[in-house]
């Protein structure tokens, strides 16, 4: 038989390939308001151009401005929220995982890119995602200026998606927090979590969720103040920005340096704030575990050096304050809504994380 001559062949479009530009279209249309929602003066023209502008004359007032940058994802609790049907504070969290970061230079967020792969594009979904996306920006207080929406059939499931994004920032050089200023003495100032926040998600699932369907995940679970399993695991991640910054101005010098506590939990994050000649003395104890740390801790049956080196256990970030001032940063933070709290102090070392009152975390949990 004779192959078919291309003006014989059907012809195969995009749509037939999988891709929907026309519901790319509609998804474009529908973030519009949440994007604009986030605007700083310093935007420049709208979504839509192949590069998001904003304008840095800001800079000019500064010594020795800086460029802060900072990229991640939200990992394995992309799970949770497709077990559940919740997908609208995904992108805060995922504003938080970037900004938090780069605030640990003391950095002001200006903006933020994101990148969207789905299985399957549908304009409301997208909708929703980015409008977490957005509320993240709001609540950092940086700019969303441009993202893409990938859509991969044949190589994702109609209703995978995965979600990452970039934060840029500046910081002035003399202001910027440095592990090189902190000295023995400074006090370990934290700041509280709400939960999980978005790391350590893959042994969190196991023990939490492994075998449960939608129903059994979203039923209200004894210990977890009424929340769902789910629920409790998809509590968004604490964005640090406002307060802190406040704090930096209002007390200029009084923070040395700040761990995000990400993956590794405490132990593998606040030595990074940390520099060779001092070591960070936690009090164990001195601040509540929140209930799903402690259930899913439970769970995995996990000790509390393991435990440490897991999850934040109620700590988001954790700051060096001078002595003198902690008090003072403490009253201001806590003006802020922040329910800062003394956790420990720093002593001469070697760089490390130690911690004092064994036994003592999870028994507060």
């Amino acid at each position: 038989m004779a192959e078919n001559t291309a003006a014989e062949q059907a012809p195969v479009t995009y749509a037939d390939a999988g891709v929907d530009i026309v519901e790319g279209a509609r998804a474009v249309d529908a973030i519009k308001g949440s994007v604009h929602s986030t605007y700083r003066s310093e935007v420049v023209g709208d979504i839509g151009g192949f590069g998001g502008l904003f304008s840095i004359a800001a800079a000019k007032d500064m010594e020795d401005p800086l460029l802060v940058s900072g990229t991640d994802g939200v990992g394995t609790k992309l799970k949770v929220a497709e077990l559940a049907g919740i997908h609208d504070t995904i992108g805060i969290d995922l504003v938080a995982m970037c900004a938090n970061d780069i605030l640990a230079t003391g950095a002001d967020p200006l903006f933020f890119l994101d990148y969207i792969a789905v299985g399957k594009l549908d304009a409301g979904f997208v909708a929703s995602v980015v409008e977490g996306i957005a509320e993240g920006c709001r609540q950092a207080g940086c700019a969303l200026i441009g993202g893409e929406m990938a859509e991969h059939p044949g190589v994702m499931e109609p209703s995978d998606y995965d979600v990452s994004g970039f934060c840029v920032g500046i910081v002035d050089r003399p202001a910027m927090l440095d592990p090189a200023k902190v000295r023995p003495g400074d006090v370990l100032v934290g700041l509280p979590s709400s939960g999980l926040h978005s790391n350590g998600y893959s042994l969190a699932r196991k023990v939490c969720l492994e075998g449960l369907d939608r129903e059994a995940a979203l039923a209200p679970c004894d210990g977890l103040g009424g929340l769902s399993v789910a629920e409790a695991l998809l509590q968004p991640t604490v964005i640090y920005v406002k307060p802190v910054l406040k704090v930096l101005r209002s007390h200029p010098g009084a923070v040395r340096s700040l761990a995000h506590i990400t993956g590794g939990g405490i132990t593998e994050n606040l030595n990074r704030a940390l520099n060779g000649a001092v070591d960070a003395v936690v009090r164990l104890g001195s601040w509540e575990v929140p209930p799903i740390a402690a259930y899913t801790c439970a769970r995995a049956a996990l000790d509390e050096a393991e435990a440490l080196k897991t999850f934040n256990m109620g700590l988001g970030m954790v700051l060096a304050v001078d002595p003198a001032q902690a008090q003072g940063v403490i009253a201001a933070l806590r003006d802020s809504g922040v329910a800062a709290v003394q956790v420990g102090c720093v002593e001469e070392g070697t760089g490390r994380v130690r911690y004092e009152e064994a036994g003592a975390l999870l028994g507060r949990g």
